[in-house]
């Protein structure tokens, strides 16, 4: 395994990760599998979050818990797929701020075009997860992340939930101080730039479109 990867092989997680790549899985129940995956994998990027003691009052006395230091957590979907993350990951972490970055894949040269910027000012305080099913070229990611960093941005994670070795090389190579999570490594990239054996386009997939 690539070293700053972490590879989610919870059954739950692998599971719901095979239903998603059936063909014949619907619109409907993929889109809701994603929406469960970005759950189960909030749960393995924060499982190293900082913490704070505080003093509380339960229905019987004074104790003093834990909770999560410094200022909540920016998720920086990558349009439009990375969306499909979103709701599982607000369900977990509804106090998180949430930025959003347009890009697309140029069919012909596979080069991430950028269209569309908006996040929270103040991203140097803040851990951002940024949040895309697939990290195939790694071209997307690479110039997502560039984008967050010159806006301040300093401790990043990259969430997929499936990465080619293609993608994982070149986003260590230009980043290579952003952990990656994923649900899998699946073999390589096709001459068309899609994950092999993969789950084909997942925002086609998301939203019913060709």
């Amino acid at each position: 395994m690539a070293a700053n990867v972490t590879v989610v092989d919870h059954p739950l997680v692998q599971h719901k990760l095979t239903l998603m790549r059936d063909v014949t899985r619907s619109t409907k129940g993929f889109r809701e599998l994603l929406n469960e995956i970005g759950m189960l994998l909030a749960y393995e990027v924060t499982r190293d979050l900082p913490l704070e003691p505080v003093t509380i009052e339960t229905p019987l006395q004074a104790m003093e818990g834990r909770q999560i230091a410094g200022k909540k957590l920016v998720l920086a979907p990558i349009l439009r797929a990375g969306v499909g993350f979103l709701d599982g990951m607000l369900s977990l972490m509804p106090a998180a701020r949430v930025a959003h970055i347009g890009i697309y894949r140029d069919p012909g040269s596979l080069r991430a075009v950028e269209y569309y910027f908006k996040s929270p000012s103040d991203l140097a305080d803040r851990t951002v997860l940024v949040l895309d099913p697939m990290l195939a070229t790694g071209n997307s990611a690479v110039a997502a992340i560039e984008q967050l960093k010159t806006r301040g941005a300093r401790d990043l994670r990259f969430v997929c939930l499936l990465a080619a070795p293609e993608g994982i090389t070149h986003l260590q190579q230009v980043h290579p101080d952003v952990p990656v999570w994923t649900a899998a490594i699946d073999s390589h990239l096709n001459d068309h730039g899609y994950i092999v054996p993969g789950l084909g386009d997942a925002g086609d997939r998301m939203y019913g479109t060709r």
